[in-house]
């Protein structure tokens, strides 16, 4: 731009300072046109650009997206099964404390049951069993002995009791 100027300024040196100022004059005019262009060429090429860069980073946007977010379930994933296996164990260690209270609770009920005398489940089941054993061997006598005379009821002998008590004389006292 200065060269142009110069070089119009150095061939005519035989015009008038009149002629002179107002070529100069068109001279940077015309200049600031082609500058002023200049710029509005830019500013379209960088509205092109800045459309151009603006799609670029949402795509680089989108990607980034996507592998943050695949990277975020994987850790969550990673998380959930630690917190899965912890959680494993304490119900497992739970569960081991529970059976062991468990069993303290039944011995010591045991305990104080057999203080008091009352039979244990394997008593009575013994019980049952020897129960079962004698009434096999009462029906197997049944069978084979002949049949005995049946006793009086215990009602009928303490009637019988009583009637010959007031059968009996009384003693006097004289």
């Amino acid at each position: 731009m200065v060269k142009k100027i110069q070089k119009t300024a150095g061939t005519q040196p035989d015009l008038p300072a009149g002629l002179l100022d107002s070529q100069l004059a068109q001279s940077v005019k015309a200049s600031a046109q082609q500058i002023w262009l200049a710029g509005m060429g830019a500013f379209a090429k960088a509205q092109e650009g800045r459309l151009k860069v603006f799609e670029a980073l949402i795509k680089e946007g989108t990607s980034l997206q996507r592998k943050t977010q695949s990277a975020a379930e994987e850790k969550i994933g990673e998380v959930t099964d630690r917190m899965s296996a912890m959680a494993g164990d304490v119900t497992a260690k739970a569960g081991q404390h529970w059976d062991k209270l468990e069993s303290i609770f039944e011995q010591r009920t045991a305990k104080a049951m057999n203080k008091l005398g009352v039979p244990t489940a394997k008593d009575v089941d013994a019980l049952i069993k020897r129960v079962d054993e004698l009434a096999a061997a009462v029906a197997r006598l049944s069978k084979t002995a002949p049949p005995a005379k049946a006793a009086p009821k215990p009602a009928a002998r303490a009637a019988a009791k009583k009637s010959t008590r007031r059968s009996a004389p009384r003693k006097s006292s004289s």
